[in-house]
């Protein structure tokens, strides 16, 4: 059931878009509009636009664009309903009894279902068969109150234990598999319980809802950790574990670690803004969830070789989201749940007040490898570091770093300055280079996701984009339309994305509002359409006569359109020529 229009016209008069942007993205007032860095692409020049006059958003960069509703879909990974009723809440909204959609109650149903499962697992930890589970937990300093702060549990070594208990509370095994509860063998067909004979570690959200799950094999289990892979609620990419607690204690900074294990540790160490990823690298998106709650990230990884690598893999993901980035150095330990165990707590804290930055540890890292005594060892340890001083953006700061590498390495700066420029100049005229070919390549329609027929007609899809970015500035023109006062027609469209387009604003008897597309359309098609509003509104003219220009222009291209047959005949014809 949809939400009615005019509940959604409150919902965002109440949550003026750049008021709501402005939690996310520090926006810079920049005429009558305001700029920041995208905050869904790593960027250091602002391309990210807020229009208060049309209250959308565009992003110059990626491509990004929506309105407030669209906005809050991608900034917290929700769908339309959970969109609304995110903003809804914001104002103090009460959701209307109507407007509960089938997706709304699709969430809220998975969100039951895992509360339900997380209590089962906490219940199971204290049976008899948990016995091994509670040794390990004890064994690795955790307290009943680390226990019951985490939510931890453990799931029974059986293939039906979760799903018996599970269909006693009216849950199906479809929905338990699509929630990764449980599981299905492609030979028998049968269920079987997905985590067995493994403590357990519910992910939580920042709304308190259990999202997914960890779980942690005992003794000599395969794998080691088994994880919940992404299901309509859940995000594997855009998800931080203990991030429910970290966000209200983070202000300073995020301790960022590489397992539960470490995050529950150094938490009851007293240091409740460490969160870990979720058995992957990090992404680039959960880099920008993290600079939305703080400015500098502490990285305590494991520190062994792959910790280390680890470690100079999300470095550039970090920076690029605009944090800095410190590194702790621990020895004595290979992760911090051990240093803590072993030094305690205040050992602990001098090691991040002591905390690197990513220079340092980045150049340690390459002189560990090589013996700078020998000429052709040293020669690879300056190439790896020049690159590495290519990849700061801040003249001044590249300008700190090169003197104070070349002392360590015993190399003239002047000459490594030159290295390094050389470098930077052959970076530049690449991006260059590929920035024109995806100009050209954009132009022609090559390679488009979103508009797949553009390739097939470029001049008429470019004149259905004019159309509808005239038609979304002007609505009075989608009257006439509709009125007949002004001839154009869906079957006149020549891309089905173009058709799809037109005929929700023609069909639209009200005031139109770019939100509402978000219920039908993806939100890389809701950034197309945006796109074309903005396109058009850097012109001087978007009047009558160029709207029926560019309707005159798709006619012509629609009456001499080939047929299926002949758009065959000729790409074989190509084929032939080019064998």
């Amino acid at each position: 059931m949809k939400f009615p229009q005019n509940f959604i016209e409150e919902v965002k008069y109440r949550n003026k878009i750049e008021d709501v942007i402005s939690s996310y993205v520090n926006l810079k007032r920049a005429g009558s509009n305001y700029q920041g860095v995208c905050p869904f692409h790593s960027e250091k020049t602002p391309s990210f636009t807020v229009f208060p006059n049309t209250e959308t958003f565009h992003c110059f960069g990626c491509g990004a664009g929506g309105d407030v509703i669209s906005f809050i879909m991608r900034a917290e990974n929700l769908e339309y309903p959970g969109a609304i009723e995110f903003l809804a809440k914001r104002a103090g909204l009460q959701m209307p009894e109507t407007g509960e959609s089938g997706e709304t109650v699709k969430r809220t149903r998975y969100y039951e279902m895992n509360r339900e499962a997380a209590r089962f697992f906490n219940r199971c930890l204290s049976l008899p068969e948990a016995e091994e589970a509670r040794k390990y937990l004890a064994s690795r300093g955790l307290s009943p109150a680390a226990v019951k702060r985490f939510g931890l549990g453990f799931a029974p070594n059986s293939f039906d234990a979760l799903r018996r208990h599970m269909h006693n509370l009216g849950y199906g095994d479809e929905e338990l598999k699509t929630a990764f509860l449980c599981g299905k063998s492609e030979r028998t067909g049968n269920y079987f319980d997905y985590f067995r004979g493994r403590i357990i570690f519910p992910i939580i959200d920042n709304f308190s809802n259990v999202v997914a799950f960890g779980g942690r094999a005992l003794g000599d289990g395969k794998p080691k950790y088994l994880n919940s892979s992404d299901t309509p609620v859940f995000k594997k990419s855009r998800t931080l574990f203990a991030l429910n607690f970290a966000r209200n204690a983070c202000a300073e900074s995020l301790i960022l670690c590489e397992g539960y294990m470490d995050v529950i540790a150094v938490n009851m160490a007293g240091f409740p803004n460490a969160v870990a990823t979720l058995g992957t690298a990090l992404t680039t998106e959960q880099a920008r969830i993290m600079a939305k709650y703080t400015k500098k990230v502490i990285l305590s990884y494991d520190s062994d070789d792959a910790g280390v690598a680890a470690a100079k893999r999300a470095i550039p993901i970090l920076t690029d989201a605009g944090l800095e980035v410190k590194m702790i150095r621990m020895e004595g330990a290979k992760d911090p749940d051990e240093f803590i165990r072993k030094y305690g707590p205040v050992r602990f804290k001098t090691l991040l007040d002591d905390s690197r930055n990513k220079m340092d540890y980045l150049c340690d890292a390459v002189l560990k490898k090589y013996n700078i005594l020998i000429p052709e060892e040293k020669i690879k340890a300056a190439e790896e570091l020049c690159a590495m001083l290519c990849e700061i953006y801040s003249d001044v700061e590249r300008e700190i770093y090169l003197m104070r590498i070349c002392e360590r390495i015993s190399i003239d700066p002047q000459n490594m300055k030159r290295d390094v420029a050389r470098q930077m100049r052959l970076r530049q005229k690449k991006e260059n280079d590929d920035m024109k070919r995806k100009i050209v390549s954009e132009s022609l329609g090559y390679g488009d996701r979103v508009n797949r027929d553009f390739v097939k007609n470029a001049k008429a899809a470019r004149a259905e984009e004019a159309i509808i970015g005239i038609l979304l500035l002007r609505p009075e023109f989608t009257a006439d339309i509709r009125k007949g006062k002004i001839s154009l027609a869906e079957d006149d469209f020549i891309t089905e994305f173009g058709k799809r387009v037109f005929s929700a604003l023609v069909s639209f008897e009200g005031h139109f509002d770019i939100g509402i597309l978000s219920e039908t359309f993806s939100q890389d098609e809701v950034s197309r359409i945006v796109k074309m509003q903005v396109d058009r509104n850097k012109l001087t003219r978007n009047d009558l006569s160029v709207l029926l220009d560019h309707i005159r222009t798709l006619k012509n291209e629609s009456a001499y359109r080939p047929s299926d047959d002949a758009l065959d005949d000729i790409k074989n014809l190509i084929n032939k020529k080019k064998k």
